[in-house]
């Protein structure tokens, strides 16, 4: 096991072990420890007690949070044509359909979201098996896959993400930066659970939420207070 640095020491100074912290707390407490010299990313991870094997208990969503992610998140957009123009209007990073399929056939996948038009998925789905495991497969359930191409690009710059449960049961994201103020946090935090909270699977039995943890990049994790966010324990 690697030793602990001057700055990581310092920094597990300022956790309680073993407390749980309320939201609001925990997001001040957090760009309090955070020590890396670039502006570190705030995560939330939350476990939950669903088996992701079974489809009736899969969750996955969207979330748009309200101070947004901190990140500048690249866009392409797989169209025709006439709508080239509405997408690079809407802020799109790239657009165009053929040149950028060949491209990712090529290697290429220097993005973080693919929009595209329903009638264009013939062509994106030939380069499924690279876009899939990488997270970049356009899918209409995250509103990835829309006619209106333009309103699609506007959210996800202003903050809109997708999530998905992983195999252990772990539904986990970026809610912002340490430069975000405290309540900025909170409030990116509090949209990001209730959304989760609000996907609870009719067919589980038992203890939806088990634990919840807020972290910053190389920095400490901080268990959140279950009834402070609204989870009974």
């Amino acid at each position: 096991m690697s030793k602990l640095t001057k700055n990581q020491k310092a920094a597990q100074a300022k956790i309680e072990p073993g407390k749980q912290y309320k939201l609001a707390e925990a997001c001040s407490l957090i760009k309090e420890a955070a020590f890396t010299k670039f502006d570190s990313s705030v995560d939330i991870a939350m476990r939950l007690g669903v088996d992701p094997r079974k489809a009736n208990q899969m969750v996955r969503g969207v979330v748009t949070l309200p101070n947004g992610t901190g990140k500048v998140v690249r866009v392409l957009v797989l169209c025709t044509p006439d709508k080239e123009n509405e997408a690079k209007e809407a802020g799109a990073d790239y657009v165009g359909l053929d040149e950028y399929i060949e491209k990712i056939k090529g290697g290429w996948t220097d993005i973080d979201v693919i929009v595209c038009t329903p009638s264009v998925m013939g062509k994106v789905g030939i380069i499924g098996r690279i876009l899939g495991p990488r997270g970049l497969m356009p899918n209409p359930k995250t509103g990835t896959v829309t006619m209106d191409i333009a309103a699609a690009v506007k959210e996800i710059k202003a903050g809109k993400i997708d999530f998905k449960v992983d195999k252990q049961g772990i539904v986990s994201s970026s809610i912002g930066k340490c430069s975000f103020t405290a309540e900025q946090l909170t409030q990116n935090a509090n949209e990001f659970i209730n959304t989760v909270l609000k996907l609870k699977p009719q067919s589980l039995k038992g203890t939806y939420v088990k634990s919840v943890f807020l972290s910053s990049t190389m920095g400490p994790g901080l268990e959140l207070d279950m009834k402070s966010i609204g989870v009974d324990a």
